[in-house]
């Protein structure tokens, strides 16, 4: 089955990369940025979390306890967020960004490999969701009127760039959809936060990796 997911992921990264070639001129991100990595939930199906845990496994020995430690401190951290505030969604750095790098890139799940696009919930609107990054002086900030949180037409017009500024159907509950998985043949699964699988695979992880 993971086999299976391996092959929607390769098709759907394909599709992603189009859609970031199409909007480069409103791309901004750069190796080293990481923005998108840090204070996030990172929901993460049971199948990405398996695909993500392989790729744990490639890693040095070195990296493999970094990135241990890091999840044991996530790990403390949220249960202390918890008990001082039970209603507040936890967030926190990706346990994987080494050096302000991702240190398992090629395993990475699907919110990882979207962000930086303009999305849009399936609605008949189709209102544009714009990476929060864009307010930071990073994607799509050439166009953004900051003021009223939207892409600016007058904006666009005077970049003089062709290509509009778009947003795609790609937000990740429409990319984790069951009947698309079906005909690959696997299962997304739960979705969970990333740190949330690994509080629940903590002791077959350790065992796995040592």
């Amino acid at each position: 089955m993971l086999d299976n997911y391996v092959l929607y992921l390769g098709y759907m990264t394909n599709k992603i990369q189009t859609f970031f070639n199409d909007q480069k001129e409103y791309i901004f991100c750069h190796k080293g940025c990481s923005k998108c990595c840090k204070n996030a939930q990172f929901p993460y199906s049971e199948i990405e979390f398996k695909l993500i845990f392989e790729g744990l496994k490639t890693l040095s020995p070195d990296i493999r306890l970094q990135v241990l430690n890091k999840v044991d401190e996530i790990i403390i951290d949220k249960q202390k967020n918890n008990i001082e505030s039970p209603d507040n969604k936890f967030r926190y750095t990706c346990p994987f960004l080494i050096n302000d790098e991702c240190s398992v890139y090629y395993y990475r799940g699907l919110i990882c490999r979207i962000f930086g696009l303009m999305s849009f919930l399936p609605n008949e609107d189709k209102v544009p969701l714009i990476p929060f990054c864009a307010y930071e002086g990073l994607n799509y900030s050439n166009v953004l009127d900051k003021e009223n949180d939207k892409i600016s037409d007058i904006l666009y017009k005077q970049t003089n760039i062709k290509v509009e500024p778009v947003a795609y159907n790609i937000d990740y509950k429409t990319l984790i959809n069951e009947d698309t998985a079906k005909g690959f043949g696997f299962k997304f699964g739960e979705v969970k936060p990333l740190i949330d699988w690994f509080i629940l695979w903590k002791e077959q992880m350790i065992e796995n990796v040592k």
